[in-house]
């Protein structure tokens, strides 16, 4: 009787320690499937930034709720943060203007969308150490009476406009004295489409968007008057571009930074110059 006893007991300590070691393996499937995926936030139309595309081709990530594809600098930098935290990205596709109350709202970790870090925005959101360094120009066409332009006077009398709630619109076109400042575009793609019709003399951007610019548009030229008495007069912050953050979530900030100083300045323009070279446009 006393070993038939013995004998319950040892079974009934083994069913306890396969049931108990079955419990721990699925509590550790569940606590890596739990794991939140870093929400970014993007327009994935504004090349070489940040794009749409119909597959996965040269890494691409698809744009939650459908079928496309993103990619561009943007992305590169958001698959390097995202794997750095230790999770998953998901790439959320908004207009300009949706992107910093997104953040707000916390629909989404972060923007990573070739903004600057505005005092105007700052009020907003928090933002993190840029992530590119990016100088203003403008593009005009080739065969424009502004294609010889050595300056911001020699523009005066032209007609131009930028993105909306850009730098570029707001502070920047200003600058222009005498230039007559027609209506702000919803996009890059729509300002570059305005310029290319005919309809404005030229428009304001910075340069990575104007290199990629010319893939597509060859008959653009690209104004830069860096180094002289006559360009935009801009901050550092102006020209900056950084992750926006919620206010509320500091950890994640300081998280980013931390990131951001394993890399260099040299790092992100190699990252760049890929980005526009596999940009749609390209091909």
């Amino acid at each position: 009787m006393k070993k038939l006893l013995v004998l319950t007991m040892v079974l009934a300590l083994c069913v306890t320690s396969v049931f108990a070691s079955g419990s721990k393996e699925a509590q550790a499937a569940e606590t890596e499937n739990t794991v939140q995926p870093l929400r970014v936030a993007m327009e994935c139309g504004y090349a070489p930034y940040n794009w749409t595309q119909a597959d996965d081709s040269n890494g691409a990530v698809r744009i939650a709720d459908s079928n496309d594809y993103a990619y561009g600098y943007d992305v590169m930098m958001a698959k390097i943060i995202a794997d750095k935290l230790g999770r998953p990205l998901e790439i959320v596709k908004l207009d300009w203007d949706s992107l910093v109350p997104a953040v707000q709202s916390g629909s989404v970790d972060c923007v990573i969308a070739g903004q600057s870090p505005t005092p105007a925005r700052k009020q907003m959101v928090d933002f993190t150490d840029p992530y590119y360094y990016a100088s203003v120009v403008l593009m005009t066409m080739q065969d424009s009476e502004y294609a010889s332009a050595q300056g911001l006077s020699d523009l005066s009398g032209g007609s131009a406009t930028s993105q909306l709630g850009t730098l570029w619109y707001d502070t920047c076109l200003p600058q222009i004295e005498g230039a007559k400042l027609l209506p702000a575009q919803e996009s890059a793609p729509a300002m570059l489409v305005a310029l290319n019709s005919g309809r404005v003399d030229f428009i304001c951007t910075d340069m990575p968007t104007a290199q990629a610019a010319l893939v597509a548009y060859p008959d653009m030229k690209i104004l830069s008057f860096a180094g002289t008495d006559d360009d935009f007069v801009v901050s550092q912050s102006d020209i900056d571009i950084s992750i926006s953050v919620s206010k509320k979530n500091p950890e994640l900030t300081s998280a980013i930074n931390e990131i951001l100083a394993t890399m260099d300045e040299n790092g992100y323009n190699e990252m760049m110059a890929e980005a526009i070279t596999v940009q749609p446009l390209s091909n």
